[in-house]
């Protein structure tokens, strides 16, 4: 961490209402509404609820995992470009306080399932930022033996399960693993994270019901960009406010602004520690800009030019940089040294990339099937890919 956050002492100002407003919540019980309001009470103050005023050290190690997970994100797109990134590849921009929120709130040994858009919260797992983008590059170093690329990031010991490509896929696993957790009598929690859009499907409802069915010690994380793909929450869903989903299955519910990363994890630290200490399930909204497109080659030519303005304002890197420098906590030149600090980190990992080696074939079928496949692997026809010194 930078000088600038070990010398920081005094404690951060009192929060403004402004953030108690993005706090709602839905349930079926006294409880709920007890919960969102301690929630909010936290969010005002600056504080988990009940607990003291947050540390200038706190605030700036918060940004700072915001301003590596911009940065990387950044890399990563320009990286797309140079043709470095293979398949898709979907961003965080717009996203940071909520994934540095979210995983604030978690223990090192609760689990976490994610979608596609999970760069940053590998990040904030704790994987290095060699180690991912040596996965997007696909490269052997990565998290994922370069054999998962952007969307399949996954790490057994740092508790990321995945890194899901198809839309939905990770919420039913989550209720699987939150059982597994219940069956042996564990005390972790597990944490899913979606899209808006994965609110539609059917694997969203069934998973919900056998969670609320069955009491699991899951919390369903719902990244509310305003937008599935092209289309807007308004035009696809009949309520758009969706943590009231929730109440269907009797599941105390609510949403926090995605922008404001002390109110994510606050309102995330009552959805954990419900689900941990009376293994009840919980659906936390977050509503969280996406300053690009749905993925890096999508123009977002859907959204006009008052829209992308707006965005700009919503940012939460530059809210939570003006907030600090407006506190006395980090001044511009602090920023700046930060920056520089962070950029070095991402230029290292981009390097580590480049020089690391592409899997060999043989390593094809390890992470694919539990069993060993059986048969000699065969170079297909036309396929580039396969060669006899291994993947390119």
């Amino acid at each position: 961490m930078a000088e600038t956050t070990r010398s920081a002492t005094k404690a951060a100002p009192a929060r403004t209402t402004r953030r108690a407003r993005g706090t709602k919540a839905s349930g079926p019980t006294a409880a709920a509404a007890a919960d969102a309001g301690a929630a909010r009470e936290g969010a005002v103050n600056g504080a988990a609820p009940g607990g003291p005023a947050e540390s200038a050290e706190t605030l700036v190690a918060y940004y700072r995992q915001m301003l590596l997970i911009r940065r990387f994100e950044e890399r990563a797109a320009r990286a797309y470009t140079e043709a470095k990134i293979g398949g898709y590849c979907h961003l965080n921009l717009g996203e940071e306080a909520t994934v540095v929120g979210l995983m604030a709130a978690l223990r090192p040994t609760d689990y976490l399932f994610t979608n596609y858009r999970e760069h940053g919260y590998a990040l904030a797992k704790g994987i290095s930022a060699e180690r991912v983008m040596a996965e997007l590059y696909g490269r052997s170093t990565g998290v994922s033996k370069g054999w998962g690329g952007s969307m399949h990031l996954f790490d057994a010991e740092a508790r990321l399960l995945g890194g899901y490509g198809i839309v939905g896929g990770q919420v039913p696993l989550a209720a699987g693993a939150a059982l597994a957790v219940s069956y042996k009598g564990g005390d972790e929690v597990v944490m899913c994270h979606m899209g808006d859009g994965t609110t539609a499907i059917g694997a969203f409802h069934e998973s919900l019901n056998i969670a609320g069915l069955w009491d699991l010690p899951v919390v369903f994380v719902v990244i509310n960009n305003g937008l599935g793909m092209g289309t807007t929450v308004e035009h696809s869903a009949a309520e758009p406010e969706l943590y009231r989903r929730g109440a269907a299955y009797r599941m105390q519910s609510v949403r926090v602004d995605g922008t404001d990363v002390v109110a994510v994890r606050d309102a995330a630290r009552v959805a954990v520690e419900r689900a941990r200490a009376e293994s009840k399930p919980y659906l936390l909204e977050t509503t969280s800009p996406r300053l690009k497109g749905h993925s890096v080659v999508d123009p977002a030519r859907y959204r006009s030019k008052e829209e992308k303005e707006a965005l700009k304002a919503a940012d939460p890197l530059a809210r939570m940089a003006l907030e600090l420098e407006e506190a006395g906590i980090l001044s511009h030149d602090d920023r700046d040294r930060l920056d520089a600090e962070v950029t070095a980190e991402i230029d290292a990992a981009a390097a580590f990339a480049d020089e690391s080696p592409a899997p060999e074939v043989s390593t094809l079928f390890d992470y694919t099937y539990a069993t060993p496949v059986p048969g000699e692997l065969r170079r297909l026809p036309a396929d580039p890919v396969f060669g006899s010194g291994g993947a390119r």
